[in-house]
Parts: C-alpha cells; sequence; structure tokens
C-alpha cells in the first residue's frame, strides 16, 4: 500500500469517527474492497458515559421544633450495615452478579455456610469480573445488594457472621 492510500485511509477513518461521535452512535462497521489486495475492515466502538442519577428534588417540608423529650435517642436508630463487623465491602465501583451466568445458581443465600475463600459474588469492573472472596468462614445473615446492582468502593455487600 503506497503512502497516499494510508492517508486517505487515516482521513476516511477520521471522517467515520466525527459521523460515531456525531450522531451519538456507540459502534459502527465498515467493510471495504475495491480490488485484488484492497481490502479495509474498520470496527469503530466509543463508550458513552452513564450519567450520574440525579436525586429526585422533593418539596420544601416546614420543619417545627419538638419538644426535647420527644426526640428519639440514638440508640434506637438502625444499624449502618457498613459499620457491622461482619460487613463485606466492596473493593472496587462495578455491577454486582450474584451467579457466574444467568440462569445458574446463586453463590450466595441468606443462611448459606461459607468458607474462608468462597465466592459471594462478583463485581463487574471494566469487563472484568472479579470474584468477591469471603475473608472468614461464616453464616452469611444479609444480603444487601440486588443482582445487577451498582456498587461504590467500600458499600456493604453482604454480613457474614
Amino acid at each position: 500500500m503506497t503512502k497516499k492510500n494510508n492517508d486517505d485511509d487515516v482521513i476516511f477513518i477520521q471522517a467515520l469517527a466525527t459521523v460515531l461521535r456525531n450522531n451519538d452512535l456507540t459502534e459502527l462497521q465498515v467493510e471495504r474492497q475495491d480490488g485484488d489486495d484492497r481490502s479495509l475492515n474498520i470496527h469503530l466502538s466509543r463508550a458513552i458515559p452513564v450519567p450520574a442519577a440525579v436525586a429526585p428534588v422533593a418539596a420544601p417540608v416546614a420543619i417545627t421544633a419538638a419538644p426535647a423529650a420527644a426526640i428519639a435517642p440514638i440508640e434506637n436508630a438502625p444499624d449502618d450495615p457498613a459499620s457491622h463487623p461482619g460487613a463485606v465491602t466492596s473493593p472496587m465501583v462495578g455491577t454486582v452478579y450474584m451467579q457466574a451466568e444467568p440462569g445458574a445458581a446463586p453463590f450466595s443465600a441468606i443462611g448459606a455456610k461459607v468458607s474462608e475463600g468462597d465466592t459471594l459474588l462478583i463485581v463487574e469492573a471494566m469487563k472484568t469480573m472479579n470474584h468477591i472472596p469471603a475473608p472468614r468462614s461464616g453464616v452469611i445473615t444479609r444480603i444487601l445488594v440486588e443482582d445487577g446492582a451498582a456498587v461504590e468502593y467500600g458499600a456493604p455487600l453482604v454480613i457474614l457472621e
């Protein structure tokens, strides 16, 4: 292939990238065969950033002062799962999968006994499936995430006691 043909191909690929971007496409594939040795197979793809979830704006609420005796003590506040000593937290940002593949048996269930190193679930990050192992042996008492849910770094996944 000559230098002129390479330059033409680069210009063609740049034009395709512009079409991809300007039309909000995520993927574009082109095959061109002009003759004996001239063929061009191009596959362009791009990741579309997912917008952050926007919290709904609630209507303003009038706040009135309550007598000191009416305020509930902190001891009655619900337990924070992240501070539970048996919490297994996510080591990364990603998407949770409870089973190896759709239709397969889930790795974890409430009441299941697990040994140290057993896979509790998978967190997928950047197309890599990361098996989350049990840090110790015990019984799963709570599962705090749903299959397919997005999780943040440090988010509690399960409670293992």
